[in-house]
């Protein structure tokens, strides 16, 4: 990839539009995670298209973890990206017969283009819901607009709990304030962190390009909330937030998530806000629209190994729905 400069600034901020589609998340991945990285790539001319896996003995998985919020080709603009991505599904044939993408969009047609790539190129291919994602489009609204929205109950909390804690909003990275938010996650509800060290990175990384928004919520002085945001191209993306157990009767969760989403609105002047993946029900007091997140297989039909796994499918596809009588 050091060698392709055309692939190279397809990967590199700011052409990528998102965390999840620049060369550090992938390094990130691949250092702090272990992972084995496949970089597919198709020319044209001064055109790209691009696919991050990794391997799972024979099977390639999209280079992914718990902290992406989805995977999708990355492609030039302006290119033919049904004949490039019909070219990397060609190519990838002879990479391995096993392949899986998710969790991938749709709401430009990522799912249902990559599908017809691959099936252009003789792959079997199966699609199924695997996740949502919640997003707010903000529409132009100022903060005071969009929260006079929001359902009664959360109003009422900021009103009788909002001045119990102090927010503060850093957008550089600081030693410190990382070492409150670790010390707050573990004293959470929130299962163990994935990958500590490979957060930390990215962390670092979004802090030194300004992008970074770590917010951190305090009673009597003492850290109590902490959430993590990242913010560019008009998208605030939510990855991390958690509150302490014994805080809980304060609320500090909510009071922070209003500070940041006001910071976001007003001063950033953000177009979407997207809290990532997953059902979780406080996401729904604060977002507006729920998407589909899909995982995409392709088997090479004729790889014994394959034959399982095309008849899962086949005798899924043929088992009764049940009545809604």
């Amino acid at each position: 990839m050091q060698e392709d400069a055309h692939l190279a600034a397809l990967l590199c901020a700011p052409a990528a539009a998102a965390p999840f589609d620049r060369l550090e998340w992938w390094r990130g991945l691949v250092e702090e995670c272990g992972y084995f990285p496949v970089i597919a790539v198709a020319r044209d001319g001064n055109e790209r298209a691009a696919l991050a896996f990794y391997r799972v003995k024979r099977r390639m998985e999209a280079l992914a973890n718990w902290y992406s919020f989805r995977v999708a080709p990355i492609v030039s603009p302006g290119a033919d990206r049904v004949a490039l991505l019909s070219e990397l599904a060609a190519d990838l044939a002879g990479q391995a017969p096993h392949i899986t993408l998710s969790p991938l969009p749709d709401e430009q047609g990522e799912t249902a283009g990559l599908a017809a790539s691959f099936r252009r190129a003789g792959w079997l291919v199966f699609i199924e819901p695997c996740d949502v994602n919640h997003v707010l489009h903000v529409r132009g609204r100022r903060y005071a607009e969009y929260l006079a929205t929001r359902p009664g109950q959360l109003r009422t909390t900021l009103k009788r709990k909002g001045a119990k804690v102090a927010v503060t909003i850093e957008t550089t990275f600081n030693p410190e304030s990382w070492a409150a938010y670790e010390a707050i996650y573990a004293s959470s509800w929130k299962p163990e962190e994935g990958n500590p060290a490979f957060l930390r990175r990215f962390a670092q990384e979004e802090g030194a390009a300004g992008r970074l928004r770590l917010g951190i919520a305090r009673a009597d002085g003492v850290p109590v909330a902490a959430q993590f945001w990242t913010v560019e191209h008009g998208t605030a993306f939510i990855h991390k937030l958690a509150h302490t157990e014994e805080s809980k009767p304060l609320s500090p969760g909510t009071t922070l998530s209003a500070a940041l989403f006001e910071h976001v609105i007003d001063r950033d002047g953000v177009d979407l806000v997207d809290f990532g993946t997953g059902n979780d029900g406080y996401k729904r007091d604060w977002m507006e629209e729920v998407r589909p997140r899909f995982r995409l297989e392709a088997v090479r039909p004729l790889w014994p190994g394959n034959w399982p796994i095309i008849a899962r499918h086949c005798l899924r596809k043929l088992a009764p729905r049940p009545s809604r009588g």
